[in-house]
């Protein structure tokens, strides 16, 4: 009964925020301006507020890893949603201005999700607030990005992924991806997989909603169709997951620096950890080859530390016939 009227609630919550929709401009496609090899940070659920509320995140976490993150000098920053604390608030944007800033200066684009977070309150407010930090998106909350051999599709989770205007156009450039693209990266705020639960054993956790497991199963289907790798990446779960299914991979990285928690994680998750796991993701692109990596940071008495406690290789389907290439390019 739990389970039905949660999937009620996130049906209705769906609803709202589609009728609250502004129109897309047109389907945007922007362009990164990267060829050949190339890397880029995937992360999320910042929550940027002022950093005395202690409550809503930790905010020396969160700063450690926007200046780890611009040590790394990415190509460009992949937002998985909840950048801000509540959205409709202005003061909590000012934060996220002052504290990113050195992204700005060492021009690193940002391409973000929306979070629950981010819509929180008054939505009119919250999107004003959200689109005076990206101009480039031109009001679209969902669109996609061209970087070299990669597709990119960032979605609005608010919004169902597999019917009306997204899902229509999702399937549409899924169902029409040109030769030349290697990756399809899909980016959203809530996860399609998780082994985190709304029980909230240790004090924090969301469950898989219907809308994601729908579109799980859409991109499932569709993987064998492709000469292209679907690779999901999520958020939402304060903390980091990777899940195989149907030839899709799917992470969850929500350590940006809302209070994280462990997981129970299931005996067949291809990561097992009983950690926090505050991070960010490294992903490299070098032609068919895929390789992510988890940045974990811990922080005492203001001294970071840094581990990789996760990494994977990935290559095309068609890539994958040629054996060991792919660690000679790595190595």
């Amino acid at each position: 009964m739990q389970t039905y009227l949660r999937n009620c609630l996130a049906a209705v919550i769906v609803a709202i925020a589609w009728i609250s929709c502004p129109a897309q401009s047109s389907p945007l496609q922007l362009d990164a301006k990267v060829h050949g090899h190339f890397r880029f940070v995937v992360y999320g659920d910042t929550r940027f507020t002022d950093p005395a509320d202690k409550d809503a995140a930790n905010a020396e976490v969160r700063q450690q890893l926007v200046q780890a993150i611009a040590n790394v000098r990415p190509r460009f920053v992949v937002f998985g949603g909840d950048i801000a604390y509540k959205g409709e608030r202005a003061a909590d944007w000012k934060v996220y201005d002052n504290e990113t800033a050195i992204w700005r200066e060492r021009k690193i684009p940002v391409y973000p999700a929306l979070g629950n977070h981010d819509l929180s309150g008054n939505l009119d407010q919250a999107l004003a607030n959200y689109f005076a930090r990206f101009p480039d998106l031109k009001n679209n909350r969902y669109y996609s990005v061209r970087a070299g051999n990669v597709l990119m599709f960032t979605l609005d989770s608010s919004l169902d992924e597999t019917t009306g205007p997204q899902g229509e156009w999702l399937k549409a450039q899924l169902e029409n991806l040109p030769k030349s693209i290697d990756f399809a990266f899909i980016v959203l705020h809530h996860p399609p997989y998780t082994s985190s639960s709304d029980e909230k054993t240790y004090g924090g956790g969301h469950s898989a909603r219907t809308p994601e497991q729908k579109l799980a199963a859409y991109l499932e289907a569709e993987q064998p169709k492709l000469r292209a790798q679907i690779v999901v990446f999520a958020g939402h779960v304060h903390n980091y997951e990777r899940h195989e299914h149907g030839g899709v991979t799917y992470f969850v990285t929500g350590g940006g620096g809302a209070h994280a928690y462990p997981i129970t994680r299931a005996p067949d998750d291809p990561f097992q950890s009983r950690e926090v796991n505050y991070h960010y993701l490294l992903v490299e692109v070098r032609g068919r080859k895929l390789k992510v990596t988890v940045n974990r940071l811990e922080s005492k008495d203001g001294l970071a530390s840094w581990t990789q406690p996760d990494l994977l290789a990935l290559s095309t389907p068609k890539a994958a016939q040629h054996g060991n290439i792919f660690q000679k390019l790595f190595h």
